[in-house]
């Protein structure tokens, strides 16, 4: 089913980039970020951004991944709204309302903010990690949760502390 989902969503994603690299490379990352947290969450960490950038809706991954990933997409796709601003603020309020028998979309949101503050560390996308850096309280107030995915969260810390 890892496979589905990473042929599903490079599919999708086609044409797509990430910086100057092909799509795929993110989806790479923030799958093997959640490799540790089992097949569900891999799944999800290919197919966090279908609906958000894509035509992809939530009823084409519920019929092709179930109901339960489906849910985790919705729940890690950005809500709409006028700006970044009101997206996020919307967003990390669906996602402080998330009940453990989703926590698989807590881990790839964290995932996916840990791949992209990399990505800014490693490619010098100051701009784009002080975006990333001023949401920060805000995104983990509404994400983390004690004893889930505490490795990955400690990592995010050192980048914020660091790069503050």
């Amino acid at each position: 089913m890892i496979e589905q989902a990473r042929d599903f969503a490079l599919q999708a994603h086609d044409g797509q980039r990430y910086g100057s690299k092909p799509y795929i490379v993110h989806l790479e990352a923030v799958s093997k970020l959640a490799a540790p947290y089992g097949e569900n969450a891999q799944i999800v960490a290919y197919l966090h951004d279908v609906v958000e950038d894509t035509t992809v809706t939530l009823e084409d991954v519920a019929n092709k991944f179930g109901q339960h990933i489906s849910d985790c997409v919705a729940i890690v796709t950005d809500e709409s709204g006028v700006d970044r601003a009101e997206r996020k603020v919307k967003t990390n309020l669906k996602m402080a309302q998330v009940e453990p028998a989703l926590y698989d979309a807590l881990i790839v949101k964290a995932a996916d903010r840990f791949a992209n503050m990399r990505a800014c560390v490693i490619g010098k996308r100051h701009d784009l990690l002080a975006t990333y850096l001023s949401e920060y309280n805000d995104f983990k107030q509404a994400v983390f949760r004690q004893g889930l995915c505490d490795d990955m969260w400690r990592a995010l810390d050192e980048i914020v502390v660091y790069h503050r």
